[in-house]
């Protein structure tokens, strides 16, 4: 018994210092280096509370600290739990019902709908229920098979025992908590990209469809760590890359990663989007992609520590931060060039209301549109939209 008691008292006592001023594993990282008596299955179980805590949203936030992290294990639990079986043996005995059941007979007769409170913030197509209760499970991991090391990745993959499921020809799920990085070869054979992420596929497809260039110019603006570049050169193929980024710690490690890839032609450079007057890479831009610094709010579950300490003042920031970056971006595109906007929120103001704004503001068409549903598959949910720039006195 005292064993599982330890385990409830680090939890809270970790719960409670923490104010989400940085990454919850960084914290969690520190509190061990600090406290080296947790062994490998202890840390385990410890940061298992700390996150089923934070899945919850505020649902339990009026309750004593104890009670809310076991309330939301017995949520986020899926069958019968040991820790439950000794502390609250009442509570365990309700392990195999629905989270809505659980929750019910928890609050008597309450909703879950406070997991996530901002149902009308958002994207059409986005079912709020759903999505809620998504946040009580952890996502799933997803690799893109490159071009030409789908037989080779199953078949290590296999040899290694490792268990998982071919989505697509290209796409792998597997448990969260695989080491694919010792099996195959990372960025050269398979990249770790979700399941919503890599759907991005179809939208690059449209975009070579539409064109007749033998090879085209692509700016990734917002490269971050390349995984949209690296997309774009497996689906498009003989393509003129140049990628940005604000950061040049983040544009190291993109060129880390592009060698692993063995991407060597390609142009970086260092540009912040929020500035006017922007330079692009090259006059002659045929499609810029945008996967813009957003809420992340369709990631949440994988980092649930950002649903809790959410401030709703923060999808109006990141929505005015979009539209700076698209009006100086715009102005580097020619007519009949494309853009491909791409957001992780589920927030119509960071989405359709962007689209909104390119459309009235510099007559782009909106070619395809879509909130890319994660919340049902254990992946994240994102959107993206396909634009192209009006020739002059096109109707718009």
């Amino acid at each position: 018994m005292s064993r599982f008691h330890s385990y409830l008292n680090s939890s809270s006592a970790i719960l409670s210092a923490y104010d989400g001023s940085e990454p919850f594993a960084s914290c969690l990282k520190k509190y061990f280096a600090l406290n080296k008596k947790f062994g490998s299955r202890d840390r385990k179980t410890i940061a298992h509370l700390c996150y089923c805590s934070f899945r919850t949203g505020k649902l339990f936030s009026k309750d004593p600290l104890e009670d809310r992290v076991l309330k939301s294990l017995l949520l986020c639990s899926e069958g019968q739990n040991e820790i439950l079986e000794q502390l609250r043996p009442g509570w365990n005995s309700m392990s195999l019902m629905s989270a809505p059941e659980k929750y019910s007979l928890l609050s008597h007769g309450g909703r879950l709908d406070n997991i996530f409170p901002w149902t009308t913030e958002l994207s059409k197509g986005i079912n709020a229920e759903e999505f809620a209760l998504s946040f009580l499970i952890q996502p799933d991991l997803f690799l893109r098979i490159r071009p030409g090391y789908t037989q080779q990745v199953v078949r290590k993959l296999k040899d290694a025992g490792i268990l998982f499921d071919l989505v697509t020809e290209t796409c792998v799920r597997l448990s969260n908590s695989t080491k694919v990085e010792e099996v195959i070869e990372i960025n050269k054979e398979a990249v770790i990209q979700d399941h919503s992420s890599q759907r991005i596929e179809k939208f690059l497809q449209d975009y070579k469809l539409k064109t007749t260039n033998n090879k085209l110019s692509i700016w990734d603006c917002c490269a971050a760590s390349g995984g949209k570049s690296i997309l774009a050169i497996d689906t498009v193929g003989n393509i003129e890359l140049s990628v940005s980024d604000i950061r040049e710690s983040i544009l190291i490690n993109l060129r880390k990663r592009f060698k692993e890839a063995g991407i060597t032609k390609y142009r970086s450079f260092l540009a912040d989007l929020t500035k006017p007057n922007l330079q692009p890479p090259t006059p002659d831009i045929d499609l810029i992609i945008a996967d813009v610094p957003c809420t992340g709010s369709g990631t949440w579950a994988r980092t649930p520590e950002q649903l809790y300490f959410f401030d709703e003042k923060k999808i109006d920031h990141y929505a005015e931060l979009q539209k700076k970056i698209l009006t100086n971006i715009t102005g580097s595109m020619k007519p009949g060039s494309f853009l491909l906007y791409i957001t992780c929120s589920v927030f119509k103001k960071e989405n359709e209301e962007a689209i909104a704004f390119l459309k009235k503001e510099f007559h782009l068409q909106c070619l395809k549109m879509e909130s890319l549903i994660g919340y049902d598959k254990k992946a994240d949910t994102m959107f993206a939209c396909l634009l192209q720039k009006s020739y002059p006195g096109a109707p718009s």
